[in-house]
Formats: structure tokens, sequence, C-alpha cells
């Protein structure tokens, strides 16, 4: 008979997102400082979920509802433990203890301010565990290592971690350093964790003198190598920018791969949710906000800001505009330079072709919107919708003041205020007659002229 196979371990992550960040200059909390479109924190709850965490704490400062929301938003379910006092790493991990009471679990400990960890390397750094490892250590080579704690090796064994202001100068000169991230059998996890103790210069509980601990024990300890780009940590608006720049890169390359032209990929910046087609164009200088999808085929042309926004295919798009709020364009839609969309439909091959702002708008099936059309959404207090038909022109710097209907088929007269609602096949025009008066600004300029000559030419 054979037996049963065993089930394969679960994972526990904990995320040590305390600590107000004084580098950045900034009342908000460090780990909620954004890279394209997600905060920083939030990558590293994506990338721990795509490696399989079941189980997510993260360690926080206390009285943070806005981190607090930002987890629920980023990990629904992840349980939250409060960090009072700031003693080392070691001591923030042991603030989540609760969820260290499970044996089965394999564990590994991430940082709320290392965004650019990916899913893939978590993964790397529990797969020792699966071969018997006790501990793993996320580790790389730097040629300038000052800063950084060091690992200790001797041939293939791991002794130790150092932290620089420990260590002697023989340990300084190794180039091998640490990453800080760790995974912990989860059936050794607690009992190293409860042995770290804060006998070093900064009197504090550090998280890397597991390591040795581990080795007394006779645990086995690898190290996983990654990038040394990739385990950097943001500390200040510095190195915000260079996370933002190397989140960049890799959106840029994977848009690229999955069948997207950007015609100059550094100009182009996407957030983490954006999904362009295949065969999608992006000229230079585009911006795409969080909650963007461009279907196959379409074109986005220079100067365009999208958010919240979806392109269906073959849809064509600027230059300069910019789409938020649910803007939605159906197959074929056009828009040209200088439109605004907010929370409108466009329906399929609808065109609004330049200097037009459509606000809280349903416009229907190849609806034409003329030059300099707006509609008039807001009155001071609400919001209203206007609905234009299938196949209506509205003729250029029309005013539709909302709520509105311009029916199928109708026409609006350049330079009309529409406030009543216009039938299908209708035609509808309010605008002042003109009037004509043959000679009137040849005996005004002559007057004028007059006057000026009375006030000596002034």
């Amino acid at each position: 008979m054979t037996p049963p196979a065993t089930p394969p371990r679960s994972l526990t992550a904990i995320v040590l997102a305390a600590g107000k960040g004084t580098r950045m200059r900034s009342d908000l909390p460090k780990v909620l400082h954004r890279i394209a479109g997600r905060t920083m924190l939030g990558h590293v709850l994506a990338a721990v979920q795509a490696a399989g965490a079941g189980r997510i704490a993260v360690v926080a400062e206390p009285g943070r509802e806005d981190v607090a929301a930002e987890i629920a938003r980023e990990a629904p379910g992840a349980q939250v433990f409060p960090q009072a006092e700031r003693l080392g790493t070691a001591h923030a991990v042991l603030a989540a203890r609760a969820v260290l009471e499970t044996p089965d679990d394999d564990v590994v400990i991430a940082f709320g301010d290392t965004p650019l960890i990916s899913a893939e390397t978590f993964l790397r750094l529990r797969a020792p565990l699966a071969n018997g490892a006790g501990v793993a250590v996320l580790a790389f080579e730097s040629p300038n290592p000052t800063g950084y704690g060091r690992v200790l090796t001797e041939g293939s064994r791991v002794l130790a971690i150092r932290e620089e202001k420990d260590a002697s100068p023989a340990e300084r000169a190794v180039t091998l350093c640490n990453a800080g991230l760790m995974a912990l059998s989860g059936q050794h996890a607690l009992m190293l964790l409860g042995r770290i103790g804060n006998d070093n210069a900064a009197g504090e509980y550090y998280l890397p003198d597991a390591v040795a601990l581990a080795v007394a024990e006779g645990l086995s300890v690898t190290v996983v190598p990654v990038d040394e780009a990739e385990a950097q940590g943001v500390n200040d608006r510095v190195q915000l920018a260079i996370a933002e720049a190397a989140i960049q890169a890799r959106l840029r390359r994977s848009a690229m791969l999955g069948g997207a032209t950007l015609i100059a990929p550094e100009t182009v910046f996407l957030s983490h949710d954006t999904i362009l087609g295949r065969d999608v164009v992006v000229e230079p200088l585009v911006v795409f906000g969080p909650g963007v999808r461009v279907g196959d085929y379409c074109t986005v042309r220079a100067f365009a800001h999208l958010t919240d926004t979806s392109l269906e295919a073959s849809v064509k798009i600027g230059p300069f505009v910019r789409l938020r709020g649910h803007a939605v364009l159906e197959t074929g839609a056009e828009l040209g330079n200088f439109v605004e969309l907010k929370n409108a439909r466009m329906g399929p091959g609808a065109k609004a072709a330049h200097l037009t702002y459509l606000g809280d708008a349903e416009i229907g099936a190849k609806a034409n919107i003329g030059a300099g059309t707006i509609t008039c959404n807001y009155d001071g207090v609400l919001k209203h919708r206007t609905t234009i038909g299938a196949g209506a022109f509205i003729g250029s710097n029309s005013a539709l003041v909302a709520p509105v209907t311009i029916g199928e088929g109708s026409y609006v007269a350049s330079g009309s205020v529409i406030t009543d609602d216009v039938p299908a096949d209708a035609m509808a025009v309010a605008r002042g007659r003109q009037a004509v008066k043959p000679g009137w600004a040849k005996l005004k300029r002559a007057a004028l002229l007059a006057e000026k000559a009375l006030r000596g030419g002034r």
C-alpha cells in the first residue's frame, strides 16, 4: 500500500513595516511612498502573496490607520502586529510571535522598504528549507560593502552574519553582504529568535544573529544569492527615485516582450497594473497611472496621461490627451489633441478630434464631437450626466448643460448652449441671432481716432 503523500508545508510571511522613515522628510510613513502607482509596502505584500504565502503578518507602528488600511487593501486577511518599541529586527519579528507557533510552516521575513524583491526571489529563498536547511539568508556580492552586514563563511559553510559596526577589520574586508531577508524552518524559528541577545554595539536584537545560533545548533544554513540592485532598500527620496527607475525598466521590458511597441521606452511611465495589448504603439512622453487597460492595435500618441481608463481594440488617442475617472473608449473610437474625458464612455467609432472636455457623459457609436465642445457636468454641488446618441453631430464650440440628452442622429449647431433635451434626428440651435450693421466699424474707428486726437495722442 502506498503511503499518503506528505502535504507540502505552508508559508508564513512576516513583513516588517514599522518606522517613520525620517530621511524621507515626509509626514507619510516610509512604506506608503509609491513606486509605479503602488506603495512600497504594497509591492512587498504582492510579492510574498505571489510566492505562495498563505499567512501574512505585518509588524507596524502602533496607531497608524493609514498603514493598516493599506495592508487590508493589498493583503486582505493579513494580521497586523504593533511594535511599540524599536529594539532591532529580531525584536520586531517577535512582535508577531503568534504566527510563529505553527511549527510546520516555513517562514520568510521581508521588509516593507525593499520593494524590488520579486516573488521569484522569495521562492528561491524558501527553497533550501525543503532540502533540510534550518535557515536561508539572502546575500549579494558588493565591490563596495561599506554599511552592510557581512556574511562570514568558511569554505562552503556559513558561520555568521556580522553587522559592520561589530566587525573586525578582517571581517569588514568580506564582500559577501547580507540583504536582510531570511527564511527560517518553522520547526526552529521561534527557538532561534528567542535566543537572540543584544550584546552588541547598538544594544539591539539583530535578526542576522539567528545564523550563528543555527550553526551552534548543528542546523544547515544556506546562502541564496541575489543581485545587489534587487536587494536595495529605500531610505530617502534619492533611493526612492532609483527604485522607481528599476521597476519602470522591468515594466517596460515586460510590455515590449508582450507585444507592445514603446517608441522611446525611457520616456514612458507605467503603473504596476498597466495592461498593454498586442500591437499597441505608445509614442514618447506618455504616463499610465493606475487602472489602465489598453486593447490590441491601439495607438497612444505623445503627451497622453491616462488613469483608471479602458481602451478597447483599435482606439487612437492623442497627442495631449487626459483620460481619468472610469473613462472607456470602445472599439475604433478616436480622440485628438487636447481632449479630456472623465467618467465618460465613447461608443464604437465615436470621435472627438480636438479641444474638448467630456465629463460624466455617454457618447453613442459614431457620434462626432466638434472642437471646443464641453459637457457642463457640475452645478457647484452635484455632478450630472450628458447622453449623446449614436450618430449625433455636435457642432464646434457648443456647451451641453447636464443633465441633458442629445438624441440619435441629431445635430447641434456650432456655438450653441444646449439646456434641454434634443429629440432624435432634430436640429438644435441655441445662440443669439446674427445682426450685421454696414459701415458701423468705419464710423466707430473714426470716432475713436478723433477722441484720441483730442487727448493729444494718448
